[in-house]
C-alpha cells in the first residue's frame, strides 16, 4: 500500500484541538502519533483460533484463488492430513501446504503463535527484543529468537523494493559501541557503518527511510549505495561529508551544509536525519541490550525502517507483515546465521 502526498500532509496537520489539558498547557494532536491502531481485543477477535489463522493465511497468499506454485494452475482439490490441509494441482498433480515456501515453512509451532508474534513485532515502535517475545508467546527464547529473525528477515526484504526519491537528507552513522580492551571511535571492532536517508514529502514532512550498512564511507561505497537507493534526478542534502559527493554519480544533485560542530536542533536543513537517528538510537537502546552488531545490523535496521515507513496506517500493519512473512520464502535458523556471517561489516 501507497500513500498519496496528500494523505500524507493530512495525516501530519498538528493544528488539532487539544487532546488533554493539564493546568494551563495542552497538548496537541498529532494524527500519526495518535492513531488508533488494531487493539488486541481486535486482534484476537480476528486470529484467535486456529481456523482463523489458516483462513487469513490462505486469503493473504492466494487473494484471487489458488495458484499452484509450480504451473500457476487454478484447478485443485484439498487432501487432509490429519489436521493439515494439502492442496493438490489438477494440471501437474503439485501438492503443497498452505505454509510450504513461505517464512512459516517448516514450523512446528500453532499458527496463532505466529500470528500473535507478527502482531507484537509489528506493532512495538520502539522494536521488540527476543527475550520479550519469548515471555509474550509462552516458547522457548531459541524459538523466539527464530521467530523474531525470520520476520525481520522478512521486513528487510520487503524494504529493498523501495528507492528514495526528490528531497533527500542523508547521514553517515554507526551501530554498536567499543568493546573492552578494544578500539574506540570509528575504529572500534564492534562498530557498524551505515547509510541513514530520509525522503521528504512537498511540504518537508519526512515520509521514507533507508537504513543500509555500507563497508564503509568512501566514493566507491556511497556511489554503490546511490544507484541501488535512490532515484535519479532526486536532491541530496548531506553535512558535508566528501564521500557523499559521490551521489552525483548516480544521477542526483548534492547539496552540503557544513556543521562545523553545531548541534543537530541548529542545523535546520538535516532536522529530520537527525531525527530519524536519534529515535533509531532510543528504540535499540531501550528494547535490545545484547545482540551482535555486525552479524544482524541489515535486519534490526531493516525491521526499522519497515516499521517507519509504514506508520500511517498502524491497524493495517500486521496483515501487511502477514503478507511480507508469505512472500519471503523459507528461512531456517542455519540460514540466516549463514547470510550474517556473510554479510558480516
Amino acid at each position: 500500500m501507497m500513500f498519496s502526498q496528500a494523505h500524507v500532509v493530512s495525516l501530519y496537520r498538528l493544528n488539532l484541538p487539544p487532546l488533554f489539558t493539564l493546568g494551563s498547557s495542552a497538548m496537541a494532536m498529532n494524527r500519526i502519533q495518535f492513531q488508533p491502531g488494531l487493539s488486541m481485543p481486535e486482534f484476537f477477535k480476528l486470529y484467535g483460533t486456529e481456523p482463523l489463522c489458516a483462513q487469513a493465511l490462505e486469503t493473504s497468499r492466494w487473494p484471487e484463488g489458488f495458484a499452484c506454485p509450480r504451473c500457476g494452475g487454478a484447478a485443485h482439490c484439498v487432501l487432509r492430513t490429519g489436521s493439515h490441509r494439502v492442496f493438490q494441482c489438477n494440471a501437474c498433480r503439485h501438492q503443497t501446504s498452505l505454509i510450504a515456501g513461505t517464512v512459516f515453512q517448516g514450523t512446528k509451532l500453532p499458527l496463532t503463535v505466529w500470528f500473535l508474534a507478527i502482531y507484537l513485532i509489528s506493532q512495538a515502535k520502539t522494536g521488540l527484543s527476543a527475550l520479550a517475545l519469548k515471555r509474550h508467546l509462552g516458547v522457548s527464547y531459541p524459538t523466539a529468537w527464530l521467530v523474531h529473525h525470520k520476520l525481520m528477515q522478512a521486513m528487510m526484504q520487503r524494504e529493498t523494493r523501495y528507492t528514495l526519491e526528490g528531497q533527500v537528507q542523508v547521514d553517515d552513522a554507526y551501530l554498536g559501541g567499543e568493546r573492552r580492551g578494544g578500539k574506540v571511535g570509528r575504529g572500534s571492532e564492534n562498530k557498524v557503518p551505515f547509510v541513514a536517508a530520509v525522503s521528504l514529502t512537498e511540504q518537508g514532512h519526512p515520509l521514507r527511510v533507508k537504513l543500509t550498512p555500507v563497508h564503509g564511507f568512501t566514493l566507491n561505497a556511497i556511489t554503490q549505495w546511490a544507484r541501488k537507493n535512490l532515484a535519479p534526478g532526486s536532491t541530496v542534502f548531506s553535512d558535508g561529508l566528501a564521500c557523499f559527493g559521490a551521489v552525483t554519480l548516480a544521477g542526483c544533485a548534492h547539496q552540503s551544509t557544513v556543521v562545523a560542530g553545531r548541534k543537530p536542533k541548529e542545523v535546520p536543513e538535516l532536522q529530520w536525519i537527525n531525527t530519524v537517528l536519534g529515535n533509531l538510537k532510543t528504540g535499540l537502546s531501550g528494547s535490545y541490550h545484547g545482540f551482535g552488531f555486525r552479524k544482524y545490523a541489515e535486519q534490526y535496521l531493516g525491521a526499522f525502517a519497515y516499521r517507519f515507513n509504514r506508520r500511517f496506517d498502524l491497524r493495517t500493519l500486521p496483515q501487511r507483515l502477514l503478507v511480507a512473512a508469505l512472500q519471503c520464502g523459507p528461512h531456517p535458523q542455519r540460514s540466516i546465521r549463514l547470510v550474517a556471517d556473510v554479510h558480516c561489516y
